[in-house]
């Protein structure tokens, strides 16, 4: 039985399904699967242990660890091409008598290089039954929501410390070939485009993956060269938008991500003195219901259930219980005042602008009940939006709010082509917004994050082919409505062909929000004509944030890189 969830995830697993499972299948015949640690969270994210046992899986081990031997069983390896997950390979088939299993079928989530190839070959051919590479090397977090796993790809494209060296080449060349096995379990060869400026990091990347996808769908199984889908792929630099990476966001999973301790999507909290857990998962029907609405729709919501479900004496809809939700919310920080989005937006509840944002940020750094994240998340909004501040000021505000010995959270920027310093070279053009004064908002909630304007502006094909200039020839039906014209359809299918044939996939360099996140769904509900698809190589949080960006300028061996 395959997963409930659908979109990447589901796509993912059918993928797995037929390149893998079906592919060494025999009836009544179980199997045991070796995993490494990527393939683990991979497979977890996309599948339950009730599918692999459909599948004929007894046993799911870890190719690193020293494990019993079976051998009556055949083994099915699915681990990533690198040298430790070979060698574990290798160690279970040293000799024939001592082989911890039948054999082997091996799958690799990417190419594998000719030098481990040749070892397996020379060590344990006689063992393996298949090898095989399946491309896909990214994690499907969510049904429209991809990330990869380079968790010091921050740093890699950032620091000045790895500017112009072969290790940022090579992190650029690995993001590449891991968007191109993203295209491919779509099934699309998309028109790849950027933004020009501030950095040529988006455009260094968009290349890279418009050569890698035309090198790999001319070495397909079809060896054929696949014409450019109804696609599009943009890459944006982290830089482009700032504001949105460090605002206080009152949407539900934004707010609780930002705010609690969350743990592999896991809120682990006491009740009558027992530990117990909430996991924050998409094939929960509630939260997915609420987890883009505001706060104060939240809030309501879950007061409603939980009254409607007391007289029942049943707390639970889906596996997320109402009980740990409201636990969950009860723990939650109160959210912050409007100050923050008036200076995010430059302008008050009443549209009227803000003329002197210090009076605005003052009240924020005087209070004792912010920690200095929040702090100098505050500084940072101001400097944002006046575009830069003064030496003497910054060093004013770093020296009365005491917050010295973290102030290269706020320097760093400058690594990120963002203006710290109004004298600075580094100057960035305000993008200009599109109007949304007629769209109901709450009044803390009038940011909308520079992304979904770009996404909407790329669907409606308004978007400057100079600024987003392609690398490659646009794809010939992207036309104003970002599908296919009607005329070309049968009227019967068009709701379902456009669906299906057009999609716009956005990657950032250096982690998205959960803002963004969101915006890739709204943009997809309005816009019937198009799916949109987000990625990056990891999810931010602004806290998470502000400690990549401290770490820019120290020596990578000091530097402390937190995984997925």
């Amino acid at each position: 039985m395959a997963p409930a969830v659908r979109g990447l995830k589901s796509l993912v697993w059918h993928k797995l399904k037929s390149a893998i499972f079906d592919d060494c299948r025999k009836e009544d015949e179980w199997k045991v699967i070796l995993l490494d640690d990527y393939t683990t969270k991979l497979l977890s994210l996309c599948c339950k242990m009730t599918d692999l046992l459909a599948e004929g899986i007894t046993v799911v081990e870890n190719v690193y660890k020293n494990r019993e031997p079976v051998p009556h069983m055949k083994a099915i390896y699915f681990i990533t091409p690198t040298k430790k997950s070979v060698d574990g390979l290798i160690d279970d088939f040293i000799s024939k008598s001592s082989s911890r299993y039948k054999a082997a079928y091996v799958y690799f989530t990417d190419t594998c290089p000719d030098n481990l190839f040749n070892k397996i070959k020379s060590s344990c051919a006689r063992s393996i039954r298949r090898c095989k590479e399946i491309s896909i090397s990214f994690f499907p977090n969510e049904s429209q929501v991809f990330t990869l796993n380079v968790p010091d790809a921050f740093y890699c494209c950032y620091s000045p410390t790895l500017e112009n060296t072969k290790e940022k080449d090579a992190a650029m060349e690995a993001m590449a070939e891991q968007i191109v096995t993203l295209c491919a379990t779509l099934e699309e060869n998309p028109g790849v485009r950027c933004k020009s400026t501030p950095s040529d990091n988006a455009s260094r990347l968009a290349q890279l993956v418009e050569k890698k996808l035309e090198n790999y769908y001319k070495t397909d199984e079809q060896s054929q060269i696949k014409a450019k889908t109804h696609s599009q792929l943009i890459v944006i630099d982290r830089g482009f938008d700032p504001v949105s990476t460090v605002l206080h966001e009152l949407t539900f999973q934004a707010m609780a991500y930002d705010l609690l301790p969350i743990e592999n999507d896991t809120y682990k909290y006491k009740s009558d003195g027992k530990e117990k857990e909430a996991i924050l998962e998409e094939d929960d029907e509630l939260w997915v219901k609420i987890r883009h609405k505001h706060i104060a729709d939240v809030i309501e919501e879950i007061s409603q259930l939980l009254k409607e479900v007391s007289s029942k004496k049943k707390a639970t809809e889906g596996k997320l219980t109402l009980t740990s939700l409201a636990h969950l919310m009860k723990k939650m920080p109160q959210y912050r005042k409007e100050i923050t989005k008036d200076l995010a937006l430059g302008t008050d509840a009443e549209g009227q602008k803000v003329k002197d944002s210090m009076r605005v940020l003052l009240p924020v750094l005087l209070n004792k009940s912010h920690d200095s994240y929040d702090k100098i998340r505050a500084i940072l909004l101001y400097i944002f939006s006046t575009n830069g501040t003064t030496q003497e000021n910054l060093d004013k505000l770093i020296q009365n709010v005491q917050i010295e010995s973290d102030s290269d959270m706020i320097r760093n920027w400058e690594y990120l082509h963002v203006p710290i310093m109004s004298s600075s070279a580094v100057q960035q053009q305000k993008q200009p917004r599109r109007d949304r004064s007629a769209e109901e908002t709450f009044q803390l909630s009038r940011w909308t994050p520079l992304i979904k304007d770009v996404m909407e502006d790329a669907i409606e094909n308004k978007l400057d082919s100079k600024e987003w200039p392609y690398c490659s020839q646009c794809p010939p039906t992207w036309n104003g409505s970002g599908i296919v014209s009607a005329r070309q359809k049968p009227k019967g299918s068009y709701q379902d062909e456009r669906r299906s044939n057009a999609r716009l996939i956005i990657f950032v360099i250096g982690g998205i929000t959960y803002s963004e996140m969101r915006s890739a769904y709204e943009v997809s509900q309005a816009h019937k004509s198009c799916e949109v698809i987000i990625g990056s190589t990891h999810i931010l949080t602004p806290r998470r944030l502000l400690d990549e960006v401290k770490s820019l300028n120290k020596p990578k061996d000091t530097v402390c890189i937190k995984d997925e």
